[in-house]
């Protein structure tokens, strides 16, 4: 794979860029809100403290690496992040996403990871997977969008919430290989099936 550090990437209507440490507003207005952050395995941040700790932690660290695809989602129109893009670099490839929820339903989720996919496809990555809990279908519709395909379910105790989710396994491989599947979620999890009616 090519060594890269989160390059810049334009589409249509969005600049998805590094976070700067100059977005910790943006940033705390993102982790914060409670429906926004529904189902993710943290809690929303309550101070700009907090928000600089999430900085510090998953972006700036992640920048200092070789590689790193970490977007902050940003509106053409003033280049401030209302959402984020991540796929990580381990062997998951592990597709995440968020957004302000005053622009959900506008596509914009999508069109942000359609050119992160794109981008990660050119640096040689094999395939990418994502997770959604079974309660939030509309993730689900963006794996979808995205072309992704679902392959399984399972159960698994997250932390520091503290609570059991059921999620459901989208991928998209990229190449000739089109009947590889990450089982690692499956081999871990106790509690595993497929949900046939999903399958395409």
């Amino acid at each position: 794979m090519k060594l890269n550090n989160t390059p810049a990437l334009e589409t249509e209507r969005l600049i998805l860029r590094k976070f700067a440490e100059h977005d910790i507003e943006a940033i705390y207005n993102i982790y914060s809100d409670q429906e926004v952050n529904r189902f993710l395995p943290w809690f929303p941040v309550k101070t700009m403290e907090e928000a600089k700790e999430v900085f510090e932690e998953h972006y700036a660290r992640v920048y200092s690496r070789p590689r790193g695809y970490r977007y902050a989602v940003c509106l053409k129109s003033d280049n401030i992040p209302v959402g984020y893009v991540h796929v990580s670099t381990d062997d998951s490839f592990d597709l995440g996403y968020g957004l302000k929820k005053e622009l959900w339903h506008q596509g914009l989720m999508t069109e942000a990871a359609k050119a992160v996919i794109e981008q990660v496809k050119s640096d040689g990555f094999p395939y990418i997977t994502a997770t959604h809990d079974v309660e939030n279908s509309h993730s689900g519709d963006v794996m979808k969008n995205l072309g992704m395909h679902y392959e399984y379910t399972y159960k698994e105790h997250w932390q520091p919430k503290n609570t059991e989710v059921t999620f459901r396994l989208y991928q998209l491989n990229f190449g000739s290989d089109n009947v590889r599947r990450y089982d690692k979620y499956w081999i871990v999890s106790k509690v595993h099936y497929v949900e046939e009616d999903l399958r395409q």
